[in-house]
């Protein structure tokens, strides 16, 4: 499974970062910045919260 992010729809609002700090970032704006566009394990599960999480819907798991 892998991660994408659409940064043009991202609000800022951090909480990708907050749970998956490994996988997330945010720039100097505030916007999702992805470091792991690949995720196993632990990193993959703080992956789908964060897609849960997200206010804007900027971040999607992907099967491809």
């Amino acid at each position: 499974m892998s991660i994408l992010v659409q940064t043009d729809a991202c609000v800022g609002a951090g909480q990708c970062a907050l749970v998956a700090p490994d996988v997330f970032d945010q720039d100097d704006n505030g916007i999702v910045l992805l470091l792991e566009p690949d995720p196993q394990g632990a990193d993959l599960a703080a992956a789908t919260r964060a897609v849960r999480l997200c206010p804007a819907r900027a971040i999607a798991l992907s099967t491809t």
